[in-house]
């Protein structure tokens, strides 16, 4: 997941620990991922990663940062042709078993985003959840926009907020906004986050490629997903 950025000297300092944290948890000590992404999101980490599936409809789909493969466990299970990338090897390790024991063929690549090994015009979706900070880099946008055919789509989940009122939800809503992991929930009369500040990093970037971009809210029971949106050339445009 991506630290959010601050100006504050403070924050920034905190952002390069957590980013190193991250690393580490990501790559040397994968094996323990699922177990702390679970504890620290009170069990409901998976779930939002799924949450984004009834949005993929067509295929060939590009996971880039695949993690420990539940995402792609999950696309090969509605028939769906897809795959993933990810660079680290520990974390292609997890998927590959994770998928052969489910008796799926696996599709992945070892690899970095900024330099996607696909031939121009593959995918018909790119999708990437809680990503790093490889998913706002110009390079790794015009790669996305290189791979994806017309008319395709690009799925970003970065965020999620923690929103129920137990005590422990409200904990964990802490911990995320003290570690940076997402901003601070104001919600709209419609209930929707109000982060039309924050988001504009999101936006800018990919639609200096070329993308058209929009913002979606998925609210489920005890929390709310940010999911941006990207379509290339679409029809019409």
């Amino acid at each position: 997941m991506l630290p959010i950025e601050s100006p504050n000297i403070y924050h920034r300092a905190l952002a390069r620990l957590l980013g190193f944290l991250f690393r580490l948890l990501y790559h040397q000590f994968a094996w323990t991922y699922d177990w702390v992404a679970g504890a620290v999101s009170l069990g409901m980490w998976q779930d939002w990663v799924l949450a984004i599936l009834p949005l993929i409809n067509i295929w060939p789909v590009l996971e880039i940062g695949h993690g420990p493969g539940h995402l792609q466990s999950a696309l090969k299970q509605k028939g769906v042709q897809t795959f993933g990338l990810d660079a680290s090897w520990q974390m292609g390790r997890l998927t590959l078993k994770r998928l052969r024991r489910s008796g799926y063929t696996p599709s992945l690549v070892n690899g970095v985003a900024q330099t996607l090994p696909f031939s121009n015009d593959t995918f018909r979706i790119v999708v990437s959840t809680f990503p790093a900070e490889f998913i706002a880099d110009p390079k790794t946008l015009s790669e996305i926009w290189r791979v994806l055919v017309n008319g395709g789509d690009l799925y970003i989940l970065p965020i999620a907020w923690i929103t129920g009122k137990h005590w422990t939800e409200r904990l964990a809503a802490w911990f995320f906004r003290f570690t940076k992991q997402s901003p601070n929930y104001q919600a709209t009369n419609d209930g929707e986050p109000n982060l039309v500040d924050w988001t504009s990093h999101w936006l800018n970037s990919p639609r200096q490629i070329g993308f058209c971009m929009e913002l979606e809210h998925l609210i489920l029971n005890s929390s709310t997903l940010l999911i941006i949106h990207g379509i290339k050339n679409p029809p019409g445009n």
